[in-house]
């Protein structure tokens, strides 16, 4: 039973086709523990470990440990889209609605 941190881990080493030996020995931490990482609810890593993984890994330390993935950048993205769309008349957010309505189902390309 993997968690969202594992399942973050082992994503984000798949996509930099890295096998657990390489990241673990560039992380500093044994295959073991980073296998329990990917694949079984374990305590927290160390700040230090987690440190080493983000910078491997080339993400941020905050986006392992944000629930739904997003970097501090997308966020704020994501809160000033919102904050112009509560500022549009009903119209207006109706057509926004419809736009993203279209887009969904379809593949990113």
């Amino acid at each position: 039973m993997s968690t969202q941190l594992g399942d973050k881990i082992r994503a984000l080493r798949k996509e930099k086709q890295m096998t657990l030996d390489k990241l673990a020995t560039e992380a500093g931490i044994s295959k073991s523990y980073l296998w329990e990482l990917e694949n079984r609810p374990a305590p927290k890593p160390s700040a230090e470990k987690l440190d080493s993984l983000a910078k491997i890994l080339g993400k941020p330390v905050s986006y392992f440990l944000d629930e739904d993935g997003t970097t501090p950048e997308e966020q704020y993205e994501h809160e000033a889209f919102f904050r112009n769309y509560k500022e549009l008349d009903r119209a207006d957010r109706d057509r926004v609605r419809m736009i993203v309505e279209s887009f969904k189902g379809k593949p990113n390309g």
